[in-house]
């Protein structure tokens, strides 16, 4: 996983085409001294026990993160926004998604994108395209978005009158679930030519979001996918966790989320 592999760190990551600082990033965050200490304590008592240590990183690379996220909430609720962070595999359709959200609410519901992939800006020139703001991150080698990137990315964009961020995370339905960015609600989603069995695979995900959009339903018909089985499963993971089914193509299902969370979010339209 991303936490043992070393993509955790910043080199090769641009937002909006400048490269950010690896040393920098290190500096920035040294005020963290209790997540220092908790590291160095565990690392010094760990030499002999491998599988501790590893613990010990992991607790630490997630502690800084969360204590970062953490601060982005509180910063997006001091100026009302309400944030999303959108997760699921590659082609999926979240882009797609987000232009159909776009394109039908945007003029009273002003929306903001961060989009995250490791290489192009193809997402957001689409989201521009669609009619709202966007401001790409590329990872480079990292296989997901974590706290500080969005931090930093929050420090590059003026919100203006945007009332929802959406953050559109690389397209990876495991690296980035361990990775809280300071949003106010986690959105995973599926899509019927992925198998309707995708939320037993990938479970982590469905336990950590609150709300799982199954996309492509227009295309239901033509694949041997149960789409009451795929809602079954999900709520076999999770029980607590809000299901719609819907199609970015046709459109179908989308209004149902989206009045759900603008009642959520209590945004008054």
């Amino acid at each position: 996983m991303c936490l043992e592999c070393g993509c955790s760190e910043t080199e090769g990551v641009t937002i909006d085409g400048d490269p950010i600082d690896a040393k920098e990033h290190k500096h920035h965050h040294r005020h963290d001294h209790q997540g220092d200490h908790h590291h160095h304590h565990e690392h010094d008592n760990s030499h002999s026990d491998g599988d501790a240590r590893e613990i010990a990183i992991k607790q630490n690379i997630l502690e800084k993160n969360d204590h970062i996220a953490e601060h982005n909430r509180q910063h997006l609720r001091s100026l009302g926004v309400f944030s999303m962070n959108w997760i699921s595999a590659p082609g999926s359709g979240k882009t797609a998604l987000l232009e159909c959200m776009i394109r039908e609410y945007g003029a009273k519901l002003p929306i903001f994108v961060i989009e995250g992939d490791q290489q192009t800006d193809n997402d957001s020139r689409r989201i521009v395209d669609a009619g709202a703001k966007a401001l790409q991150i590329n990872t480079g080698a990292a296989c997901h978005l974590d706290a500080e990137m969005i931090h930093r990315a929050l420090h590059k964009v003026d919100l203006g009158e945007s009332r929802l961020l959406v953050i559109e995370n690389v397209g990876n339905m495991v690296c980035p679930t361990a990775y809280d960015l300071g949003e106010d609600l986690k959105v995973a989603i599926v899509s019927s030519p992925e198998g309707e069995d995708k939320p037993v695979k990938y479970p982590d995900l469905i336990l950590a979001a609150d709300v799982l959009l199954i996309n492509k339903t227009d295309l239901i018909p033509y694949l041997d996918f149960d789409l009451e089985n795929c809602v079954r499963l999900a709520k076999q993971v999770n029980p607590q966790i809000t299901i719609f089914p819907v199609s970015a193509k046709t459109g179908e299902g989308f209004k149902a989320f989206f009045d759900w969370f603008c009642q959520k979010a209590d945004l008054q339209l």
